[in-house]
C-alpha cells in the first residue's frame, strides 16, 4: 500500500514473535524507484539514531517480494488524527500539546540537522506509541471525552523527505499544511516544515484545521485574514503574480469565497481558548512559526527553548521578551 503509514499493517515477524508494521509498496518501477529514496533516509536516520531518542519510526528492515518492495517498522498506534477523529474533534489538553510539540520539534530538528525536510508534516504522520485512553468527563461539553494516557509519539512517512543537495519539488506538503513560499513558489528549505508544524499544533489545540481550504488563491486569503497582510517583498518575488493585483491580493470579500474567508477565519489570537499564561505562551509560539517570511520565521532549535516549553504553573515568566531566532 502506497503512503500506508506504519501502523496500517502488521504481521508477525515468526511464529510467536513480536509485531512489526509492514508497509508494502505497489510493484510498478516509480514507486520501486520512490521507496529505496525513502529507504536511504530511514536509513540515514537509523545510522545517526541508533538508540532511537529522536522520536522518528524506526525501520527494521526491507526486502523484495514478488516485485514488491516491503519496508518493516516497530508497530504504533493510532494517529493524533485519527484519534481526535474517534473523540469527536475535541482538543486535546494543553499539557499534552506541549509534550507532543516538543517531541515533534525535536523529531524535526534532528532531521534538519540531518540537511533533510520532510515536506509532508501533517497529524496523519504523528503516531501514539500507544493510545490507550481513560474516559474523562469534559464540563464545558457535558460530555465524555476520551484522554489519551501516554502523549509519546513518533514521526512517520519519510516518502516526501528530501536532502539539501536533492532536486526539490515545486509542490509539495498536503494542502493544508502548506507553507506561503510554497504556494508562491519562492522556493523552499527547512522552514516549510516549521510553518507545517504550526498549522498541527493550531489544530491540536482547536480540534479543526486552520486553513481549511483547496484553492491557492483562497489559501492566501485565509493567511491574510489570520496573520495579516502578505509581505511585498514575497509578493514581488513571486512567481504566482497572477494571484495579486497592483502589489496586493486579489480578493473579492463580496463574492460567495470571500463571505466563507470571512466567517471561517479571524485573527490568530482570537483563536484563544483561554486568557492563562500557558495559553499566551503557546499562542507565541504559533506566531513565531507562522510568520510568512522564511529566513524569520523560528527555528527548532529556538522554539526548543520556548518559554512555553519551560513554564511551570505558578512561576513568573519573562516570556514577552522575543525568543531568540
Amino acid at each position: 500500500m502506497v503512503g500506508a503509514s506504519p501502523a496500517t499493517n502488521s504481521v508477525p515477524l515468526a511464529q510467536g514473535g513480536s509485531r512489526v508494521a509492514l508497509k508494502i509498496i505497489k510493484n510498478l518501477e516509480k514507486y520501486r524507484e520512490a521507496a529505496k529514496l525513502e529507504i536511504s533516509v530511514l536509513e540515514k536516520i537509523s545510522e545517526e539514531d541508533p538508540s532511537n531518542k529522536h522520536n522518528c519510526v524506526q525501520m527494521l528492515d526491507w526486502f523484495y517480494y514478488y516485485g514488491h518492495v516491503c519496508i518493516s517498522f516497530e508497530l504504533l498506534s493510532l494517529s493524533t488524527f485519527d484519534f481526535l477523529k474517534s473523540n469527536n474533534f475535541l482538543p486535546y489538553p494543553i499539557s499534552q500539546i506541549r509534550h507532543m510539540a516538543q517531541q515533534i520539534c525535536h523529531a524535526v530538528s534532528f532531521l534538519h540537522d540531518l540537511q533533510l525536510t520532510h515536506t509532508d508534516l501533517k497529524p496523519e504522520n504523528i503516531l501514539f506509541v500507544s493510545s490507550d485512553y481513560s474516559l474523562v468527563y469534559n464540563a464545558n461539553k457535558k460530555c465524555k471525552e476520551r484522554r489519551v494516557k501516554d502523549s509519546t509519539v513518533r514521526l512517520v512517512d519519510f516518502g516526501s523527505a528530501t536532502f539539501d543537495h536533492e532536486h526539490h519539488s515545486a509542490v509539495i506538503s498536503t494542502r493544508h499544511y502548506r507553507a506561503p513560499e510554497v504556494i508562491l513558489e519562492l522556493g523552499w528549505s527547512h522552514p516549510c516544515d516549521v510553518w507545517s508544524i504550526g498549522c498541527i499544533l493550531f489544530e491540536f489545540y482547536e480540534g479543526f484545521t486552520l486553513f481549511q481550504t483547496h484553492d491557492n488563491r483562497e489559501h492566501l486569503a485565509m493567511m491574510e485574514r489570520i496573520q495579516g497582510a502578505i509581505p511585498q517583498r514575497m509578493i514581488q518575488r513571486s512567481r504566482k503574480q497572477k494571484y495579486f493585483q497592483r502589489g496586493r491580493l486579489d480578493w473579492n470579500e463580496c463574492t460567495k469565497a470571500g463571505r466563507y474567508v470571512k466567517n471561517k477565519c479571524k485573527p490568530l489570537k482570537k483563536y484563544l481558548l483561554s486568557h492563562g499564561t500557558e495559553h499566551h505562551l503557546f499562542f507565541d509560539l504559533l506566531e513565531k512559526m507562522l510568520e510568512y517570511e522564511p529566513s524569520k520565521r523560528i527555528r527548532l532549535s529556538s522554539a526548543l527553548n520556548h518559554p512555553f516549553f519551560l513554564y511551570q504553573k505558578g512561576k513568573n515568566q519573562s516570556w514577552k521578551k522575543d525568543a531568540s531566532r
